[in-house]
């Protein structure tokens, strides 16, 4: 399959220009594209700013609205990803159910300069760098930026427990190489990595991304007691290797329900703390 040789974007079949970058297409043999390594630092705590510093012809695209700053020798513009516009239409639909925004936003060095990224939520940030054909599956809204070379697309989880009663619907997001690319969620981060056959159970909703081997299931808390009052839910996500997982310490749900006053509602992950909200009412 014929590839761009400056940014490694696949191309289609008699495509004389690659339709990111907009370079001349080469025969390569069908050779695995080379991508120029992203020279970057992540800064912070819960509040991190990946600091990018390309070089000239280096291309990245973000998730709209991520930017915090750029340098002028950094040419920027938004747009809708595919050659036709049924391509662009289709690729809209799909960043749309897994939560990003409609359009991207490419950045391009002309001479060497930094641009910086952040999430929208305290959290942190994390970098995978990709090999050729290589994908990594994440949460839902995860995606912050990535090289021009890296294919952002939709995953369906597999099962129908898992889209159900997962924390992360039937939707994923699905991240493939080659190049680097960048993912955000909530509160701090622990990476397993699995062995075959190995799994390790986890929170639904907890799961901030895993590789394309790893299997993902639901399966029902051990017995109606643990389930109805042991605060953590009906269902637990469960991971079988081999391949990595990457999970957070909190997730934006988790978040938004501390920050609603008790007294609005319920919260299912109380258990019965829940009910000191009725005790404590004034009504």
């Amino acid at each position: 399959m014929p590839f761009c040789t400056n940014c490694g974007a696949v191309a289609g079949d008699g495509a004389r220009f690659c339709s990111t970058c907009g370079r001349a297409i080469t025969d390569a043999g069908g050779a695995t594209p080379a991508v120029q390594p992203l020279d970057y630092t992540i800064q912070g705590d819960n509040l991190q700013i990946a600091r990018v510093r390309l070089k000239p012809g280096q291309e990245v695209y973000a998730e709209a609205g991520k930017m915090i700053y750029k340098m002028p020798a950094i040419e920027w513009e938004t747009r809708m990803t595919g050659q036709s516009l049924g391509e662009k239409l289709w690729g809209a639909l799909k960043r749309k159910l897994m939560g990003e925004s409609l359009f991207m936003t490419y950045f391009r060095a002309n001479a060497e300069g930094e641009v910086g990224f952040a999430g929208s939520y305290p959290g942190r940030i994390q970098a995978f760098n990709l090999a050729a054909s290589q994908s990594v599956l994440v949460q839902r809204d995860a995606f912050l930026f990535a090289q021009s070379s890296v294919r952002l697309d939709i995953a369906l989880v597999r099962k129908l427990g898992a889209g159900l009663f997962g924390g992360e619907g039937f939707i994923l997001e699905k991240l493939t190489g080659p190049g680097s690319v960048f993912i955000h969620a909530g509160g701090d981060f622990v990476e397993f990595q699995l062995s075959a056959g190995e799994i390790i159970q986890v929170d639904t909703g907890s799961i901030v991304a895993f590789d394309e081997g790893v299997d993902y299931d639901i399966q029902l808390v051990g017995g109606i007691k643990t389930a109805i009052f042991g605060g953590e839910g009906l269902f637990l996500a469960t991971l079988t290797g081999p391949g990595r997982v990457v999970v957070q310490s909190m997730t934006l749900e988790k978040m938004r329900r501390e920050l609603i006053p008790l007294r609005t509602g319920g919260d299912e992950h109380k258990g019965l703390g829940a009910l000191q909200g009725f005790f404590d009412s004034d009504d």
